[in-house]
């Protein structure tokens, strides 16, 4: 280039060796723009790309301007970028799977340590015999780890719980065989009590009004005395784990002598059935069965006011038998039905106290049937309580060659076609109580 008039232009054709070809004017233009200061630029020529270029004057004062393509060299730059992107994703990688490793392995023995944690949190702690030998391995115990001291703090801490389960179970089996044995030492007396008083009552019968009022007391006392004398035993029988006779129990029958007796007992309530018009047979001890449905409606009896409707209800499902029992009293205080299966827990004025009730007779019920292997809930609000007792069911049962008689008009039939619904008068002077799958007329 002399005097800024470009002289020769041109650019090194990789197809031909030795050879130049023109640019075009701009990218002439571009290159003529160049400073002369010997100092390096890069200057776009379009498609040709960038290029480092310098421009100087020579001996003749022509002005030369070269560079050099950096085609080649920003490709070796993108692949050394994108090498160094690579090695370094593989290296935090490898470098992520090492510290996880070393992490897993360093939290090997605090995975171990909780894992006895959850064991002994599923122990059933709260009531009975607790052989808790749980304890973390000894390997994890190092004090001089931070892993082994929470080892060895939790060691202790379960050697110290196991120590107070086993006071507290030599405290209840010391207190559960002094009930026994009170209670058993208790029904003698009591009997004597009872009986010399109805003797004295029947041998002076023309004695003064107040001695045959103190006799008659003495024998309505003695007579619950010894009912709670016998529930208590019969609770601390439970608790011992003494087992119960096993033997098949038709529950239609029981279910139909107990609702009997409990129309005599309260003729001034309305009670209704609810039965199957197949058997229902379940394994068991008969009395203490019998004991759990009479709990129940003496419990729907007592807290509950003249009129009420107590329907004891028993039907099959899936394998098993639902016994309920509800009433259309005043119900149960949201408050009392978490502890209403608790021993001597008794239920507030909205529930009459009338009876007597020592508090033990829904803690029997609980007991015995937890013994069958069973479960009984509570569900209560104002004007509907239901006691839910369900049984293992034994083998389907061959029906009876009779069904029961058609229900009275004023009873229509509640639940599955084949269970019939009918209220239960009590027993005339000639007439026993009411069988199993036997409907009479209802109570007007």
């Amino acid at each position: 280039m002399v005097d800024g008039n470009i002289v020769e232009d041109g650019v090194l054709d990789p197809d031909a060796v030795g050879s130049l070809r023109g640019l075009s004017e701009a990218q002439a233009a571009t290159l003529a723009a160049i400073p002369v200061d010997e100092q390096v630029y890069t200057a776009d020529l379009g498609d040709l790309g960038d290029y480092r270029v310098t421009a100087l004057i020579a001996r003749d004062q022509t002005t030369v301007v070269t560079g050099l393509p950096l085609a080649a060299v920003n490709d070796t730059v993108r692949r050394f970028v994108l090498l160094v992107v690579v090695v370094a994703g593989l290296g935090l990688l490898l470098a992520g799977a090492a510290g996880t490793l070393l992490v897993q392995r360093s939290l090997r023995p605090l995975r171990r340590v909780a894992a006895t944690a959850t064991r002994v949190s599923e122990l059933p702690l709260e009531r009975g015999e607790v052989a808790l030998s749980e304890r973390v391995p000894d390997a994890n115990t190092d004090p001089r780890t931070e892993v082994g001291q929470v080892g060895g703090a939790l060691n202790r801490m379960l050697g110290h719980i196991a120590s107070a389960l086993a006071a507290r179970q030599a405290s209840e089996t010391r207190v559960r065989q002094f009930v026994a044995d009170a209670s058993h030492e208790l029904r003698t007396p009591l009997a004597a009590i009872r009986g010399y008083a109805e003797v004295t009552r029947r041998v002076e019968p023309s004695g003064p009004p107040e001695i045959e009022h103190a006799l008659r007391r003495i024998e309505a006392v003695s007579v619950r005395m010894t009912g709670l004398v016998e529930d208590l035993l019969l609770l601390a029988r439970l608790d011992a784990g003494r087992p119960l006779e096993r033997a098949p129990v038709d529950l239609c029958a029981l279910v139909v002598e107990a609702v009997g007796d409990a129309h005599v007992a309260a003729p001034e309530h309305r009670w209704l059935l609810d039965m199957p018009s197949e058997p229902l047979t379940v394994t068991g001890d008969a009395a203490r069965l019998h004991q759990v449905l009479a709990n129940l409606l003496a419990n729907a009896r007592t807290h509950t006011p003249p009129g009420t409707t107590v329907v004891t209800e028993l039907a099959p499902a899936n394998g098993t038998v639902l016994l309920t029992v509800t009433d259309n009293g005043p119900g149960i205080p949201p408050e009392l039905q978490p502890e209403i299966f608790e021993r001597f827990s008794r239920g507030d004025t909205s529930r009459s106290r009338a009876g007597g009730s020592t508090g033990l007779g829904l803690a029997i019920v609980w007991a015995v049937v937890e013994a069958h292997n069973g479960q009984v809930e509570v569900s209560s609000q104002p004007g509907r309580t239901v006691f839910t007792v369900t049984l293992p069911l034994d083998q389907p049962s061959v029906p009876e060659p009779s069904l029961p008689p058609t229900p009275s008009r004023g009873d229509q039939p509640r639940g599955t076609p084949n269970s019939t619904r009918v209220a239960v008068p009590g027993p005339s002077p000639d007439q026993s109580a009411p069988t199993a799958n036997t409907a009479t007329p209802p109570v007007g």
